[in-house]
């Protein structure tokens, strides 16, 4: 198996054999949780980290974070790819949370920007942190929203040449959120550092509470039988990714889409994994 397929597996086995089981209020589903769940994978040294254990969508989470980059909350760009999005728009086609929005905009400065720009002219700098989550509005009883940041910062750095990615999500959905979101975010690590003219280091992916759900529990036992032979996967970018996912280019999806599918080699889909809203 490949390094995240083995890190993946072994945390669905914790969390079912010893997570603390409890309602979950808001979506009246049970769920099986552990509290401060952290792991890392060394990119150039394991493979870029896409789930093999079962058949992932690969398209979707590519077309979202070349969305991001290009700071938008107008869906147009993203649902020439991909629907995921489509329950937490608005009725004008906009996501008020969106991530991209928020890392570029939401805040009165370009974050991520301004992060890529500190570390051209220092490298040595700790200070590269981008924030998703609004403390003004988010969470705490405050305006309802369609949509509340789950991985809410994260920050970059450069140790070695490379560059290294720290993910703090407040709460992941282990079964169909967490393979999602570090697929999508060390492709991000990877785009940045491809800016930036270093390599991708260190992807680290810290949850406070990682959980499955009651109807996602035969599935963790599938994924936790299943092994497999599959070779590590290495992701090679286009020159430019990043400029050209500022710069909305639509082609830029399916070239790092091909490179991707000509390596992924997944066992079968599980069925019956809907998700929980």
């Amino acid at each position: 198996m490949t390094s995240f397929d083995t890190i993946y597996q072994n945390i669905i086995k914790r969390i079912m054999e010893e997570g603390e089981e409890e309602l979950n209020e808001r979506t009246g589903h049970k769920t099986k949780a552990l509290a401060g769940t952290t792991f890392s994978i060394d990119i150039e040294k394991d493979g870029f980290p896409v789930l093999t254990l079962r058949k992932q969508p690969l398209k979707s989470p590519i077309a979202e974070q070349v969305w991001f980059i290009q700071g938008e909350k107008d869906a147009t760009f993203l649902r020439k790819f991909t629907k995921i999005w489509d329950a937490f728009l608005e009725t004008d086609g906009t996501l008020s949370s969106a991530y991209g929005w928020r890392w570029r905009n939401h805040f009165g400065r370009d974050q991520l920007g301004k992060a890529i720009e500190l570390l051209e002219k220092e490298p040595s700098s700790r200070h590269g942190v981008i924030v998703t989550w609004d403390p003004s509005d988010d969470g705490h009883g405050g305006t309802p929203k369609k949509n509340v940041p789950c991985p809410y910062t994260y920050t970059i750095n450069i140790i070695g040449g490379r560059l290294n990615m720290h993910n703090i999500v407040r709460s992941n959905d282990m079964i169909l959120g967490c393979p999602f979101d570090v697929f999508g975010f060390a492709l991000l690590q990877c785009m940045i550092a491809e800016r930036l003219g270093v390599r991708p280091g260190v992807y680290t992916h810290s949850i406070s509470n990682a959980h499955v759900y009651d109807n996602h529990y035969e599935g963790a036992k599938e994924i936790i039988g299943r092994t497999n032979d599959h070779q590590k996967i290495e992701l090679h970018l286009p020159k430019d990714a990043f400029r050209r996912a500022e710069q909305k280019d639509e082609n830029l999806v399916g070239e790092i889409l091909a490179d991707l599918q000509a390596q992924y080699n997944p066992l079968p889909p599980i069925g019956g994994l809907e998700i929980a809203l």
